[in-house]
């Protein structure tokens, strides 16, 4: 198979930082902090206040560092031993010192899924903007999702915009209001329901504020208080799940590349992992890109799903039912006979389909794909949504053989009944290569989703968990291996 290497690398960029809250789990070490900072007079709080603008302020872009020291103070102000005013330049220098740069991509930058940009105009005849999107790892194997783009020529030349060095933070806003129904039956799916949840439900309208949540929350603990540990644990898993559903704004000034979906639920805690974009058309010829992703508290893999229109506004929810679990979730670009349609992997080794009529509610599976040959006999995954063409749905898979190498292959799908495998790559379409096969993760390309373009599959795909490229196959020579 004709496999053309773009030669582009999209590597990890330690320089671009983003500012997050500076966190202890002691409280006494913020008293002591902010103590420091009160012995200063004000004439050394100018001081300092000078030094530290002028140190940090020009690593950030359309935002002003000042305004997030500010606002940091006022998520913190809590531990201010006085309620006398401070002066606006002591309240930044709390700020300061309570807070972190933080290199998102600082140790890795891959896993990409690609889909085709929301804006095409001024471009040349028979070219396509793209967007892709990429897990980017920094201190602590934090993930979080950044972005570029670029553009798909008529002649198959594929070329990357310059990013921003800069990161832009988003505006989170919490879920307006949730169900108790839906509330109640994603915690008996997690096996967080207890009698103490119950409680707390107990005491909530059918539909309910974040407010009116943390009221119940504090009200339960006050009469459990001999519970302890048992109604703590309770508690945190209840707001943990309400925080799952927000959603985060950027400055539409901000450049694409500039902004990044940083853990922000309890839930993400430990990373926000390999989201799969699909550009979704309804049957009305409107468009939105949705994406699964995996949320990792460090403990438990919640699947979420991420809605936009624009990339500039993003809806997060859970996914809710009992099929849905691990990770390697995929929507189909559009419902199938009516239905929304979902690649998955609840077992983590084999490769399975759903179908529903509710985009967020999954309840039966069918088992697709086994591992089948040697390169996949440990076990088999997606690497992105399905893509359409006229001799089926374009699936393609990762697989893992000896010494734990991933390689990627395919299989096809029927248009009208997906459940039906018409063929499947007896050998990968992509290996790791000589130069593919150092990095975090020895031996691994992997891939959240390609696209078709004048006849070529365009694979984005991380090399052994470090950095990312480009594959450019023939479409047809894809299809050949499959029939």
């Amino acid at each position: 198979m004709n496999v053309q290497r773009t030669g582009i690398v999209l590597a990890p960029n330690s320089k671009r930082v983003l500012f997050r809250p500076f966190q202890f789990s002691v409280e006494q070490r913020y008293l002591r902090i902010i103590a420091r900072v009160m012995s200063l007079s004000e004439e050394e709080i100018v001081c300092e206040a000078k030094v530290i603008l002028a140190e940090f302020a020009a690593r950030y872009h359309r935002e002003r560092l000042k305004t997030y020291f500010l606002r940091r103070f006022e998520q913190i102000k809590q531990h201010v031993p006085t309620d006398q005013p401070l002066s606006e330049l002591r309240r930044m220098v709390i700020g300061a010192y309570l807070s972190m740069e933080y290199s998102l991509e600082s140790a890795a930058l891959f896993n990409p899924s690609l889909v085709w940009h929301p804006d095409q105009s001024g471009l040349p005849e028979g070219a396509r903007r793209f967007i892709i999107s990429l897990r980017a790892v920094g201190e602590g194997h934090l993930s979080s999702i950044t972005f570029r783009s670029g553009v798909m020529g008529a002649d198959n030349s594929l070329t990357l915009d310059e990013d921003s060095p800069y990161v832009t933070t988003p505006e989170v806003v919490p879920n307006a209001s949730y169900e108790k129904a839906l509330f109640e039956k994603k915690l008996l799916e997690m096996e967080r329901y207890s009698d103490y949840v119950a409680g707390v439900l107990a005491q909530l309208d059918e539909h309910f504020t974040m407010e009116h949540l943390r009221t119940a929350v504090q009200m339960l603990r006050r009469i459990n208080r001999g519970r302890g540990e048992e109604a703590h644990r309770a508690a945190n898993d209840i707001l943990a799940l309400a925080q799952a559903n927000y959603a985060v704004y950027y400055d539409r000034e901000s450049d694409l590349s500039e902004r990044v979906i940083f853990p922000y639920a309890p839930s993400e805690s430990n990373g926000i992992e390999d989201a799969r974009f699909v550009r979704f058309v309804e049957a009305n010829g409107k468009v939105r890109y949705y994406a699964t992703y995996t949320a990792y508290d460090g403990k438990t893999i919640l699947p979420q799903i991420l809605e936009t229109t624009d990339f500039l506004h993003f809806e997060i929810s859970t996914l809710n039912g009992p099929e849905v679990m691990n990770k390697g979730m995929a929507l189909f670009p559009r419902k199938v006979n009516g239905q929304y349609a979902m690649i998955s992997r609840q077992d983590g080794e084999n490769i399975y389909i759903m179908f529903s009529e509710h985009l967020h509610f999954w309840y039966t599976k069918t088992l697709l794909l086994k591992p089948a040959f040697p390169w996949e006999f440990v076990q088999l995954g997606n690497c992105g949504s399905p893509i359409e063409t006229e001799e089926g749905w374009l699936l393609l898979t990762h697989g893992v053989g000896p010494m734990r190498k991933y390689a990627i292959g395919a299989a096809l799908l029927d248009k009208n009944d997906p459940t039906k495998v018409l063929g499947r790559t007896k050998t990968p379409i992509l290996s790791p290569n000589e130069n593919e096969r150092e990095g975090y993760v020895p031996n691994v390309v992997y891939s959240c989703g390609g696209e078709v373009h004048n006849g070529m599959l365009i694979l984005p795909y991380a090399m052994s968990d470090y950095a990312s490229s480009f594959a450019l196959i023939p479409l047809d020579e894809v299809l050949a291996s499959l029939r």
